[in-house]
């Protein structure tokens, strides 16, 4: 089954969120207070009138927006699991980079090349790296969403986890209204309110959206090209560093010891690290050693570039399959390496892993069981303590095992 990244986009909004720098800035900004919990959903919504109008929203626009609004029952019944961080990277592969994606993104690159060159030609993202955002986010523009963004950011607000940051994001909606760059009736997306083809919140709209002509409020629900455009200008926002590609696979030399995992560029080469289809090294760059699955599966170098992808989203697995995704629309098959049969560790384990490795001082990031750089490389630090080889950095039974003194 296709995994669809838009069925965990509550959790996705809420790291894109805080790593655009929108947390709750904008609740502080206003100087005023979150509304005190009412419990009926009528007087909540009234008590948010003090943050919109600190936002320039007029009263006009303000009750129009939540007359007659009641709350959706079924998003706070969504799930809480998150697909990009309890499936193994091959397994989450399988299901977003398939040779039909791969197929249809060619044809959206083409399809799109005008609007695709502008937008490389302004912001230095490549194509294939905006077409496969796309293709992951909403399937090319066909899997937008049809919920009331409204309905749906007010519920959060009222009864969903973190609530302070949907407020914030109701008032992005509504300062959406106030200005004109949307209608009551184009404010549709996800379960989560995150809207249009590049699948943005309203606070990211706010940022980031751009239209591809330059005028006129950006139509990210109907125009492939200011899709393109305002993907890249979130890329281009975020960090991106034109003609750096943001993952690499490699070869590793023979007797290769592993006691590093991040270098730039020209020091892997000097370590004999090559790469996987023969081409050259980037001749500078920053670049961490990635083993999604271990010492015995395809091994990347992965550059500043993916650390920019992983903003649209902090899940590793995400930003591997819009990069590997953005290769094979490019024409490069990747990953040459065959994947081995890996089993993901339950997020308890993780957990468990995460709170021995700060016990034992590896770990300083959040006992959250997911495994991200931070945690590879607490895994990579005690193997390499304790003498394990390869000391590959990947998390298994047999690492928490030797955590436990088992």
């Amino acid at each position: 089954m296709t995994l669809k990244h838009s069925d965990f986009l509550l959790h996705a909004f809420d790291r894109r969120r805080a790593l655009a720098g929108l947390a709750l800035g904008a609740l502080g900004a206003l100087g005023v207070a979150s509304p005190a919990r009412a419990d009926d959903f009528a007087g909540f919504l009234q008590g948010l009138w003090p943050q919109a109008q600190g936002a320039g929203v007029s009263r006009e626009t303000f009750e129009a927006a939540i007359s007659g609004l009641a709350p959706e029952p079924g998003v706070l019944a969504k799930p809480k699991a998150q697909a990009e961080f309890i499936v193994s990277i091959p397994a989450y592969l399988a299901g977003t980079v398939t040779n039909s994606r791969v197929s249809r993104g060619q044809s959206a690159a083409a399809e799109l090349a005008g609007p695709l060159n502008r937008a490389t030609a302004r912001h230095g993202v490549p194509g294939e790296i905006v077409v496969a955002i796309l293709g992951v986010e909403s399937n090319f523009g066909t899997a937008t969403g049809g919920a009331d963004v409204l309905r749906v950011l007010a519920t959060l607000a009222w009864k969903g986890h973190r609530a302070e940051t949907f407020i914030a994001e109701f008032v992005d909606a509504l300062t959406m209204l106030e200005k004109g760059y949307a209608t009551r009736a184009q404010l549709r997306g996800s379960w989560a309110g995150a809207m249009g083809q590049p699948q943005f919140m309203p606070s990211a709209y706010l940022k980031f959206a751009e239209s591809d002509d330059g005028a006129g409020a950006p139509d990210i629900w109907r125009s492939h090209a200011d899709a393109v455009a305002s993907i890249a200008n979130f890329l281009s926002k975020s960090g991106w560093v034109a003609g750096l590609p943001a993952v690499v696979e490699v070869r590793l030399p023979e007797g290769f010891d592993y006691a590093a995992f991040d270098l730039d560029f020209p020091r892997w080469r000097a370590q004999g690290v090559e790469r996987a289809d023969g081409g050259a090294l980037p001749a500078s760059g920053a670049a961490s050693l990635y083993l999604p699955a271990g010492a015995n599966g395809p091994a990347f170098l992965i550059s500043d570039n993916f650390e920019v992808i992983r903003q649209y989203n902090t899940s590793d697995a995400y930003a591997m399959s819009v990069a590997v995704l953005a290769e094979r629309i490019a024409g490069r098959d990747i990953p040459v390496a065959p994947w081995p049969k890996v089993a993901p560790l339950p997020t308890a384990d993780v957990k468990a892993m995460q709170q021995l490795l700060t016990r034992k001082g590896y770990y300083r990031g959040t006992i959250d069981g997911k495994l991200g750089r931070t945690s590879r490389n607490a895994v990579h630090a005690f193997q390499m303590a304790e003498g394990v080889r390869p000391a590959d950095g990947f998390a298994t039974k047999e690492v928490l095992a030797r955590l436990r003194g088992k």
